[in-house]
């Protein structure tokens, strides 16, 4: 006979009424904030009944335009969650001196820097960079949409489905306390018992799905959709990037798959791949982990010198110097970046000869990424430079970016390694490349192509105030760091007992709230852009400047890009076209295809999260019962052919008048 227990268990495995922390009050008030939040969201919908509209034209969407908003609003909403956390961290480690404990526990404190970690490059970056590509590249290349368009809308739901799981366990059990990437033991079944990794594994196994198919996806779409005359060596730089930071994700992301499948049979099955015990070997891990951990610093970086490729040249008002040498680097640094991944761990005992060969290839691959930014450089030279807010993003990153990239360079001698490897010089260095190159680049792309995607541009004041918060916030929160590790503090330290360090720590808090200034700056631009978009509307030709083809449609595009597959004969474009005399064909408009809206991307995320969930508390049935919903679901969306409709030709043909009226400078 079962007992009450026995049952309990059954139903609802691991999960009881001890897993929501009643006893921490910063989760508390967290939770209430993000229900009155979310009830107040949910009001706001159903009295302005767009219901409707949310559903027909954002959630079932498979218009590559609107899935790359999605994105970048996904993005936007984990940066808030993310800087959260580095917001308390500064806190904590600004008070936390000799007798004073700080507000924060060690055990919450560790799952603070870990979820930081997690979010923001899994769950910021990521999909920032995957909502820009997905927006961009079709129209840069004259396609209609991506290949796919249903993986796209499925690889969208996919990683929300990862951010969902990573945010319920702020709510229910806790998030792992192993750093962002898990190194084991620490993070087997011995030393974390709880779902804490669990939560971290099953968040990442889903968000990773989701950027490995639309990685596939838009290779398909780079090499097999690009219009007529459009050569290799013809597609605009971001095309460039974009395809190489694609080829990237493929090649590195299955591995990540792999390893947290290994470690997930360590935890549920018992097996031994990565313990001291029966042949097991932690090191194994680690291998894996950043054969996949650095390629994936450049699938972040990559898209960001794409994105600052197509600033300088419009904002100089000139051709890309070099474009030839800053493909043949792209290409380089791609290749590379899968031969410096032992950097990281230069203290492990490798030897001499392996640690020499990756410190070698690791100041290697900083020739072609100093090439770019002498091509930069360049191209501003003797150019006509429009310092607007894409700009001043430009070149804030190559004065913060050199700095990191010497400190880079500093890292990969082992010797030099060995002394700082563990200190806060290497977290001072992470974050130099990553918020002075991804983070600037993402806000410089944003800035930049705002206007194709919505048809004004965003309010330069608040873009300027923005910029020079996040600018000098970053030098506030991370120059002390660098100084902190040449003076030997250790990193992931909840408390100190020095107080003549404090007042570096202050600094660098006083340097994080700058940075939230430039946060809150950013989202005072949205409002006030949307409330004086009549304002910010330019109707005047093109009013941007841009060089690439994506400029020569309307803002916003139509929902189907091009009416006329246009016809490239230059890398840029559109340049190209206005010195040719380029005018619309009046006439031969046909219907165009297009595919279909479905939910199908919806359900088989909202079964992943339930899936995710059921695997990280135990709850069998409950996993095998989704398990089994999800592979329904597929199988009846195959079978489900009636996925397209045409867009009328004299629908196109009015679309492309009003087109023509308002690039001519007539509406």
């Amino acid at each position: 006979m079962f007992s009450n227990l026995d049952l309990q268990k059954l139903i609802f495995g691991r999960l009881t009424l001890e897993a929501i922390p009643y006893h921490e009050p910063i989760l508390i008030v967290t939770f209430l904030g993000v229900v009155l939040g979310g009830v107040a969201v949910l009001g706001a919908i159903t009295y302005f009944r767009f219901w409707g509209t949310l559903w027909r034209d954002w959630i079932t969407s498979v218009d590559h335009k609107k899935i790359g908003i999605m994105y970048v609003i996904l993005a936007l909403v984990m940066l808030l969650r993310g800087f959260a956390d580095a917001l308390m961290m500064r806190a904590q480690q600004a008070m936390a001196f000799g007798a004073n404990e700080g507000y924060l526990p060690p055990h919450h404190y560790d799952q603070i820097f870990t979820a930081h970690g997690v979010i923001m490059i899994f769950f910021f970056a990521m999909p920032l960079v995957t909502g820009l590509m997905n927006y961009v590249v079709p129209l840069q290349i004259g396609a209609r949409d991506v290949a796919f368009p249903f993986l796209n809308n499925f690889s969208f739901w996919m990683t929300v489905s990862g951010a969902l799981t990573v945010m319920a366990s702020l709510f229910v059990g806790e998030f792992a306390r192993t750093g962002w990437l898990a190194y084991p033991p620490l993070s087997g079944p011995a030393a974390s018992p709880g779902v804490g990794v669990d939560y971290y594994i099953w968040a990442l196994q889903i968000a990773g799905i989701g950027t490995l198919l639309s990685g596939i996806n838009l290779i398909a779409t780079i090499v097999k959709m690009r219009a007529p005359g459009m050569t290799m060596m013809k597609m605009p730089v971001f095309t460039w990037t974009a395809l190489c930071t694609n080829v990237l994700i493929v090649a590195a992301f299955p591995i990540l798959t792999a390893v947290l499948a290994l470690l997930s049979l360590d935890r549920y099955v018992g097996t031994h791949f990565f313990s001291n015990d029966l042949g097991g070997n932690p090191m194994m891990y680690v291998n894996l982990i950043w054969i996949w951990g650095h390629p994936e610093v450049y699938i972040l970086i990559l898209p960001a010198f794409g994105i600052f490729s197509e600033v300088v040249s419009t904002y100089s008002g000139k051709r890309l110097f070099g474009y030839a040498s800053m493909v043949y680097a792209t290409v380089v640094i791609t290749i590379l970046s899968y031969l410096v991944w032992l950097h990281h761990f230069f203290t492990m005992g490798s030897g001499a000869s392996v640690n020499s060969f990756f410190g070698i290839t690791t100041m290697i691959i900083s020739i072609p990424t100093g090439a770019k930014i002498f091509n930069w450089l360049f191209t501003m030279y003797r150019g006509r430079i429009r310092f607007e807010v894409p700009m001043l993003w430009t070149v804030g990153f190559m004065v913060t970016f050199v700095v990191g990239g010497m400190t880079g360079v500093l890292l990969a001698v082992p010797p030099a390694d060995f002394v700082l490897h563990n200190s806060l010089f290497l977290v001072a260095h992470f974050h130099n490349v990553i918020i002075g190159g991804v983070v600037f680049g993402l806000l410089a792309g944003i800035t930049y192509w705002f206007p194709k995607a919505f048809g004004y541009k965003l309010d330069p004041f608040w873009g300027k105030v923005s910029f020079w918060c996040w600018l000098t916030g970053f030098w506030f929160a991370f120059m002390p760091l660098y100084i902190l590790g040449l003076m030997g503090v250790t990193r992931r330290l909840q408390h100190f007992d020095d107080p003549s360090l404090q007042i570096w720590f202050v600094i660098a808090a006083f340097g994080a709230f700058l940075i939230l200034c430039g946060i809150v700056s950013f989202g005072i631009q949205l409002v006030v852009s949307y409330l004086k978009r009549e304002e910010l509307r330019d109707l005047t030709g093109d009013p941007w400047g841009g060089r690439t083809l994506e400029w020569s449609t309307s803002s916003p595009p139509p929902e189907y890009n091009f009416a006329f597959t246009p016809v490239i004969h230059d890398h840029d474009a559109w340049w190209d076209m206005k010195k040719r005399g380029y005018s619309r064909p009046l006439q031969g408009f046909r219907p165009i295809h297009m595919p279909k809206n479905t939910g199908t991307g919806f359900v088989l995320g909202v079964l992943s999260v339930a899936f995710s969930f059921a695997m990280i508390w135990y709850i069998w049935w409950l996993a095998a019962l989704t398990f089994v919903a999800m592979f329904v679901v597929t199988i009846v969306h195959t079978f489900n052919y009636n996925r397209d409709f045409y867009i009328p030709a004299d629908a196109v043909v009015r679309a492309e008048d009003a087109r023509t009226a308002m690039l001519s400078g007539r509406a």
